[in-house]
């Protein structure tokens, strides 16, 4: 089959890999329809190369037709049509048992110290090959896969994978009362869902922050309050003149680890990446920084007694933050992996709307065949030609 492979620092592309075959009873193989290049997998085609091997798949925002099933995978049938989330979970250790799906105790990455096994997501993560490809093998198939109807298009779907819950808990974590303000910085694809999802949830007041144009435009089409980083000195101080002096009740972080507005941070991290494997990966291990731009924007904006939640993706061990601050003005932090299957029944519905409330069927800026990913990869990272989000089609 063809495969979207990782060859090494922004190189990827797509080559013949051999076929996934059913390697354990509650395996699943699908056939992929669609798949989609997530905002995490640009750490891997920028930052955290040392744990991929060349060859290895990539991706973990994936749906299709499933093709065959391991005798112990009784929910699913060949022809159903499923989505897979990014991470895989077996629905009945004690983690799942409290909805704690990311740090699934079945397929923890214990040698890693790390939890839930990730698709397409490095050594760190369990090196389970991912989803832009043809076809993929499912782990734990017996509780993963999310059975979604024929007709409407992929991409009213697609997004249950990772970045629409991703979203959704997010929002959750911020814990902005009913009414109250919700600030979203980065808007991004998971920052467009979140600010959409702060309103259907009952914000009164959602501001979403960012310095790309056309992500700015998307969310005023959705009636999303912006503040574009380019126009002011201080993004925090910003917020909390916008909110009488307060600041936001909660706020989204939604950029991660390689975040704007720090020079010395984006050039470890460059540095690291010449490194060979071998002496990287102890570095990225226990003295990685990140570059924190957008979380200490976070966490100073936020009301006194505020709730920062944070949905991008960090890799640091020694960086360091405002403690006295943060201990002062009493914020609370909420943070992790999304636990995806446990807010599909609380999303569904939305999905499910012809009225399309969340935009799931046109967030997708750019539709590309996987022949062409390493583009899809190049324009994503350069936020080029308009891209806010790209979907590729086997």
């Amino acid at each position: 089959m063809k495969a979207l492979t990782w060859q090494g620092k922004r190189d990827v592309r797509v080559e013949e890999v051999r076929d996934p075959e059913l390697e354990a009873p509650t395996d699943a193989i699908i056939k992929v329809t669609s798949t989609a290049i997530c905002g995490s997998d640009l750490h891997l085609y920028e930052v955290l190369g040392a744990y991929l091997t060349p060859g290895d798949v990539l991706g973990h925002e994936t749906m299709g037709i499933v093709e065959e099933v391991g005798p112990e995978v009784t929910n699913l049938k060949p022809g159903d049509r499923v989505v897979i989330p990014f991470n895989i979970s077996c629905g009945r250790c004690w983690m799942c048992e409290r909805g704690l799906y990311a740090q699934c105790e079945t397929t923890q990455v214990r040698d890693q110290g790390k939890g839930a096994s990730l698709f397409g997501y490095t050594s760190l993560y369990g090196a389970v090959p991912g989803g832009q490809a043809e076809y993929l093998r499912v782990p734990q198939a017996q509780f993963g896969p999310i059975v979604v109807p024929e007709g409407p298009s992929d991409q009213h779907f697609l997004y249950l994978s990772d970045i629409l819950p991703t979203a959704w808990q997010g929002v959750k974590y911020a814990e902005v009362p009913k009414g109250g303000t919700l600030a979203v910085i980065g808007l991004g694809p998971v920052g467009q869902l979140a600010t959409r999802i702060g309103k259907l949830l009952g914000a009164g007041r959602v501001i979403g922050v960012d310095l790309v144009d056309e992500r700015l435009a998307l969310a005023r089409e959705h009636g999303i309050e912006t503040l574009d980083l380019r126009e002011v000195d201080d993004v925090a101080a910003a917020l909390i003149e916008m909110t009488g002096g307060r600041g936001p009740d909660g706020v989204l972080e939604a950029v991660g680890m390689e975040a704007h507005g720090n020079p010395v941070a984006k050039t470890a991290q460059a540095a690291v990446g010449l490194l060979p494997d071998a002496l990287a990966k102890p570095l990225i291990d226990r003295l990685a920084v990140d570059r924190l731009d957008a979380l200490l924007t976070a966490l100073k904006a936020v009301r006194r007694g505020g709730t920062v939640s944070i949905s991008g993706v960090y890799g640091g061990e020694v960086d360091p933050l405002p403690l006295m601050e943060m201990f002062d003005r009493g914020i609370s932090l909420r943070m992790g992996q999304c636990h995806v299957k446990r807010w599909i029944d609380e999303i569904m519905p939305f999905v499910l709307d012809p009225a399309d409330p969340l935009g799931t069927a046109t967030l997708a800026t750019h539709i590309l065949p996987l022949s062409d990913a390493a583009r899809g990869y190049e324009l994503f990272q350069a936020k080029a030609d308009g891209c806010v989000k790209v979907v590729l089609q086997p």
